[in-house]
């Protein structure tokens, strides 16, 4: 481990660094921007910059980094390698056996691998080592009177050994031998004293040069606003410095997330927070709260929980609706109003959420015998039953059909003149609606009683139309009193964190986690009030929220619900005349074959100056006329065209006035008719 105030290469730092003394506090010395593909850094973005501080709270190892001295190339080899190196024997002599042992692996590392040997003759308790015989390292100990020593072993002829102590403080030159024992990677990176040896590969067809392994660790730690834990490879080019002993005071800020802070331990509420980021826009609420929430601000944090709300609405009207978040701790009472329903199928939905349902007919509905459907008349009351398939006779629509029917029975209200036998038989009168009817009801209630939110949850089924006859007396403006109505839709529950200001801690507001992007983070900061002295908390129970938010949570929630039934087709009856697209021109061949012989040849060249004042075709006859319009008899067409007009020119602008007279003043001088007159006539029969 480096020396404190000494710049390292953090390399260098993390090989030679103790795990047992973490975590340690490092600050950048030249600081680098590394962005690599999320595979090189475990989905990390590392960004160093000069200044910067690391809390080391972790090391993880990736792989090993091998350099050839030879040639003075490195490569990396995965922790999965299946090679074994073995150790390349040191050129230096050791002056001690002290330093023998220090120096080389020992025990559990050396396994009675390690061997060396004296350039002198060792002279032990009357025993004699002759220069140059092999003597194998195996433990230390430490004798009765605290003297340590290397228990060492001699191998004599035919296999004999022996074993012998060597204080650590005996002088003189010794040589490490070189031994055939290989070692897998992960022992080389287990050991502290191997992993800073020499090796050679084992089995390698090049032998190749000496090899020095450094150990690539993914190191783990904290900095000061960043929000996760940060990982990044300690094969950073960069340089740093150990400041744990300046730095033990030092508080890193981490900051939170809405969800995170609900991960908390409710132990660490009540407590005080500073907010880092704000919501970036407003999309989701209205209220006088959410304009607090920005960067800088301090908030009171009092705990977290599970709140039970209810989705509000006003009603769809001329005024632009409103949307709330009720909270069931609601103070307020309302009071149940009519719902108003489009379809017997919507009448159907709210029957089969809550049973017992009378309606009043608003509007007319004829009846259609083909397809079921009674006559209705406004004012009938009408108690729903249940729901059943009913056949109905086919008529038009062909074979008998099976229906999806609600049955309802309709109420008459009692009359002095008739008998207790007919209103008993008229009480009793059950009809059929298609669920595919299209009638207008609204629903009869007798209740007048006034409800709070939860006894309104507890035996009414959403959606409910309700009142607001009494304000909720712990919020200072009741957004909901004075509404004409409110639609109680959709009761939900949301993870919220219970939160005030610094100023006015007893005035809480809830802050849905889900639904508001900011961070923010816990601060040592004293609470605003007395020790012991907890306020009681008033919380704001009504949160007005926007449009946004009411179809995003619908479109977030919704499911796949089965469309409303359509009604049958009806096929056309034999008595009804088919439409076809070939009919008019039929027609119109029809018509053209009555025409006079002379107008039927008569061709556009003549027609060609009249054709840019045509008049408008007169309006077509009935579609039951089978027989074409009479044809108005007129003089000859031949001598109109043979005899050109030399008395008059052919008027133009009092084209119809003209016309009108020329055809009613029989007597005239001038009794003749324009080509224009021809044309229309034409007109009026081809085209119509």
């Amino acid at each position: 481990m480096g020396e404190p105030g000494v710049v390292l290469d953090l390399r260098e730092y993390i090989s030679n660094l103790d795990r047992s003394s973490l975590p340690r506090i490092l600050q950048v010395c030249s600081g680098v921007y590394f962005q690599g593909s999320v595979y090189e850094l475990s989905g990390s973005e590392v960004c160093l910059s000069t200044g910067d501080l690391v809390k080391v709270t972790g090391l993880e190892l990736l792989s090993i980094c091998c350099e050839d001295i030879s040639t003075n190339t490195t490569f990396e080899l995965p922790l999965e390698h299946s090679g074994l190196f073995k150790l390349v024997p040191e050129d230096l002599p050791y002056s001690t056996i002290e330093e023998v042992v220090g120096l080389q692996p020992v025990g559990v590392d050396a396994c009675g691998s390690f061997t060396f040997i004296s350039r002198n003759e060792l002279i032990i308790d009357n025993f004699t080592v002759p220069a140059g015989k092999e003597i194998t390292l195996l433990s230390v100990e430490v004798t009765e009177d605290g003297e340590r020593c290397a228990r060492c072993q001699l191998m004599g002829q035919q296999g004999a050994s022996a074993d012998m102590l060597i204080p650590f403080s005996y002088h003189g030159e010794f040589y490490e031998c070189e031994n055939d024992r290989g070692y897998s990677l992960q022992e080389i990176m287990m050991s502290d004293r191997l992993c800073r040896r020499r090796f050679r590969k084992i089995k390698s067809k090049k032998c190749g040069g000496p090899l020095l392994f450094a150990p690539i660790y993914q190191i783990q730690g904290i900095m000061h606003m960043r929000k996760n834990i940060v990982k990044f490879p300690s094969s950073l080019e960069v340089d740093v410095i150990d400041v744990t002993e300046q730095s033990k005071d030092l508080t890193f800020v981490t900051p939170l997330s809405m969800a995170e802070v609900v991960t908390q331990p409710k132990t660490a509420f009540p407590t005080m927070a500073e907010i880092l980021e704000g919501p970036e826009a407003n999309r989701f609420f209205c209220c006088s709260w959410f304009k607090e929430l920005q960067k800088g601000k301090h908030l009171v944090l009092h705990k977290w929980d599970n709140t039970a709300m209810v989705l509000a609405c006003t009603p769809r009207g001329r005024k632009a609706q409103q949307y709330f978040l009720i909270s069931h701790g609601y103070g307020g009472q309302m009071r149940r109003r009519p719902r108003e329903f489009s379809s017997v199928y919507e009448l159907y939905v709210a029957f089969s959420r809550c049973p017992g349902l009378k309606v009043s007919v608003t509007r007319h509905c004829e009846a259609v015998e083909e397809e079921g459907v009674p006559a209705l008349s406004v004012g009938e009351l009408l108690e729903v039953l249940k729901l059943q398939t009913v056949e109905v006779s086919g008529g038009d629509l062909g074979p008998a059909q099976k229906l999806e029917s609600l049955i309802c029975k309709r109420i008459i209200e009692e009359d002095e003149d008739d008998d207790e036998e007919d209103e008993n038989q008229e009480e009793s009168e059950e009809i059929c609606l298609p669920l595919f009817t299209e009638a207008h009801f609204v629903e009869k209630l007798s209740d007048k009683k006034k409800y709070c939110l939860t006894g309104i949850a507890k035996n009414f089924s959403l959606p409910l139309e309700v009142k607001v006859v009494s304000r909720d007396k712990v919020l200072e403006k009741d957004p909901l009193v004075g509404l004409t109505a409110v639609v109680l839709e959709e009761a939900l529950e949301e993870t919220t964190v219970l939160a005030s200001l610094p100023d006015s801690p007893e005035q809480c507001f809830a802050l849905p986690t889900r639904w508001l992007q900011m961070s923010l983070c816990f601060t040592s900061d004293p609470l605003p009030w007395a020790e012991g002295q907890t306020p009681e908390l008033h919380l704001e129970t009504v949160t007005e929220v926007t449009d946004h938010f009411y179809h995003e949570y619908h479109r977030l929630t919704q499911t796949d619900m089965a469309p409303p039934p359509r009604p049958p087709k009806r096929k056309p009856s034999s008595s009804e005349p088919q439409k076809t697209r070939g009919k008019p021109k039929a027609r119109a061949n029809k018509k053209s074959s009555t025409l006079p012989e002379k107008l039927d040849n008569l061709s556009l060249d003549h027609t060609k100056p009249a054709l840019s004042k045509r008049s408008p075709p007169p309006p077509p006859p009935l579609e039951s006329a089978e027989e074409p319009p009479p044809v108005i008899p007129r003089k000859s067409v031949s001598e109109n065209l043979t005899t050109p007009n030399t008395y008059v020119q052919t008027p133009r602008k009092q084209q119809k006035k003209q016309h009108h007279t020329e055809r009613t003043s029989s007597g005239s001088d001038h009794d003749y008719e324009t080509v224009d007159d021809v044309i229309q006539v034409h007109d009026s029969i081809m085209f119509y």
